[in-house]
C-alpha cells in the first residue's frame, strides 16, 4: 500500500518530498499505527541536526556570490586570453572553465546556467554551431557533483556516515577521467561543427597578463577548499566557510563588484535553495524509517542476492537501476531515498567499500539531468541555449556514454576511488 501511494502521489506531480510524507502518513493510516506519529518529529529533526549538513547552504552561498560579483567570468577571461592561438580554444575554454567552477559551485545545475549564458553565445560567435555548443557545456555540467566540492557527495557522506573528505578525494580522479574524455570527443567533433570567423586578435603579452591576475586570484577559493581539505586544515563545512570569507573579501573590497544592497538577494535565494534540499532529506529519513520499519531493505537484499553473488554482477545491476531511476528522478532525491535501502545490500552481502558504492550512485545519478523525462539540466540548457530538447538530447548522446564508461571503470578499478 505504501509503494502505491508513493507512485501515486509521484505521478500526480506533486513535489518529491511531499510525495514522501504523504506516503509515509498513507502507511501509517492504514496500518492502525498511528501512535507512530508522535516518533515522527524525533526522526525528523534528528535527520537535519547535523553539522556536516550545514556544508550544503554554505556552498549554495558560495556559488550565488561567485556569480553576483562576476568571479565566474574572470576565470573565463584569465583562461581565454592564453589560448586564443590554438585550435578550438573556445572548446578548451569551455572545459577548463567548467572544471575551474566545479571546485567551487559544487551543483550541476547552477554550473550549466552560468555557462549556457556566458559561454554558449561566445562560441556560437566564434562560428560554432549553437547546438554543439550547448551539448558540450551541459555534458561539461556533469562534472560539478563529481569534482570536489560536491553537493551528492556530502548527502550520501551523510546518510552513509562515511567521511566527507573521502568522499571528495574519491571523486578526483573519475572527475579528471571525465574531463579527458568530453574533452576528446569535443575536440573530435569540433571541426564539423565550427565555421571560422575571421577578424580574430592576439592580445600582447602585457594585457594576457593583466586579464589573468583576476582570475588567478579567484582560483583561490578552490584551492581554500581542496587544499584545506586535503591537507586537513578544514573539514569540508569549514572549507566552505572559509571559502565564502575569501569570496567576499574579492567580491566586495578588491573587485567592488559586490555591492552590500546585493546580500540580501543573495542570502534570500541561498536560504530558499537549501531549504528544498534539507526538507528533502528530512522526508527522505521519515520515508525510510517506515520502509525500515517494513523490513523493505531486507525483502531488496533477499532479491538481490537471489539474483547473483557476484559483487561486479551487482554492481552492474545497480547501474543500470540507478540509470533508469535517474530518468524519472531527481538525483539528490534519488540518492537520499535509494542509500538506506541499496547501502547495506552493498555491504553486508557484497563487502563492497561505500567509497565506491557511492561514488557509483553519484555518477549514475547524475546522469539523470541530461536524460529525459525529467532532466533538469538538459531543460536548463535548452532553454537558456535556444536549442531544442530532442536535437539536445541526440547532441549529448557520446558524453552520456562516455560517462558510463567512467561508471564502470569506477565499478571494476576500485583503486581510483580509494582515498590518497
Amino acid at each position: 500500500m505504501t509503494g502505491l501511494a508513493f507512485l501515486a502521489l509521484m505521478l500526480s506531480g506533486m513535489p518529491v518530498a511531499f510525495v514522501l510524507i504523504g506516503a509515509t502518513l498513507v502507511f501509517l493510516a492504514v496500518s492502525g499505527k498511528l501512535a507512530l506519529l508522535a516518533a515522527i518529529p524525533q526522526i525528523a529533526f534528528g535527520s537535519v541536526e547535523n553539522f556536516d549538513l550545514l556544508a550544503i547552504p554554505l556552498f549554495v552561498l558560495l556559488g550565488e556570490i561567485m556569480n553576483e560579483s562576476g568571479l565566474t567570468r574572470r576565470i573565463i577571461i584569465a583562461v581565454r586570453v592564453w589560448l586564443t592561438k590554438l585550435p578550438h580554444n573556445l572548446v578548451i575554454v569551455n572545459l577548463i572553465s567548467n572544471l575551474a567552477l566545479a571546485a567551487i559551485m559544487g551543483s550541476a545545475t547552477a554550473q550549466m546556467a552560468v555557462m549556457s549564458r556566458v559561454v554558449v553565445p561566445e562560441m556560437e560567435k566564434d562560428g560554432y554551431n549553437r547546438g554543439y555548443a550547448a551539448g558540450l557545456t551541459a555534458a561539461a555540467g556533469l562534472l560539478g557533483p563529481i569534482i570536489p566540492p560536491s553537493m551528492m557527495f556530502i548527502i550520501f557522506g551523510v546518510i552513509a556516515q562515511v567521511s566527507i573528505a573521502d568522499m571528495f578525494t574519491a571523486g578526483i580522479l573519475p572527475g579528471i577521467l571525465l574531463f579527458v574524455l568530453i574533452l576528446g570527443l569535443a575536440l573530435f567533433q569540433a571541426a564539423r561543427n565550427h565555421k571560422p570567423v575571421e577578424g580574430g586578435s592576439t592580445l600582447p603579452t602585457g594585457s594576457k597578463i593583466k586579464a589573468t591576475l583576476p582570475g588567478l586570484a579567484t582560483m583561490a577559493i578552490p584551492a581554500v577548499i581542496v587544499g584545506g581539505i586535503s591537507f586537513g586544515v578544514f573539514t569540508p563545512t569549514e572549507s566552505a566557510a572559509a571559502a565564502i570569507v575569501v569570496a567576499l573579501i574579492f567580491g566586495a573590497v578588491v573587485f567592488r563588484e559586490l555591492p552590500l544592497k546585493s546580500l540580501p538577494k543573495i542570502i534570500d535565494r541561498t536560504v530558499t535553495n537549501s531549504a528544498v534540499v534539507l526538507f528533502l532529506i528530512l522526508a527522505a529519513k521519515i520515508f525510510g524509517w517506515v520502509l525500515t520499519f517494513n523490513q523493505v531493505p531486507q525483502h531488496v537484499a533477499d532479491f538481490i542476492v537471489s539474483l547473483t553473488d557476484d559483487p561486479i554482477v551487482f554492481m552492474v545491476l545497480i547501474v543500470i537501476f540507478l540509470s533508469a531511476v535517474g530518468m524519472f528522478l531527481d538525483g539528490i532525491a534519488a540518492l537520499i531515498i535509494l542509500t538506506p535501502i541499496l547501502l547495506p545490500v552493498a555491504t553486508a552481502n557484497y563487502h563492497i567499500d561505500p567509497i565506491q558504492f557511492g561514488v557509483v550512485m553519484a555518477l549514475t545519478l547524475i546522469l539523470g539531468l541530461l536524460t529525459p523525462p525529467v532532466g533538469t539540466g538538459l531543460y536548463i540548457a535548452a532553454a537558456l541555449s535556444n536549442v531544442s530538447i530532442l536535437r539536445l538530447s541526440k547532441l549529448l548522446i557520446p558524453y552520456v556514454l562516455a560517462t558510463l564508461l567512467v561508471i564502470l571503470l569506477v565499478v571494476f578499478l576500485p583503486w581510483m576511488v580509494r582515498p590518497f
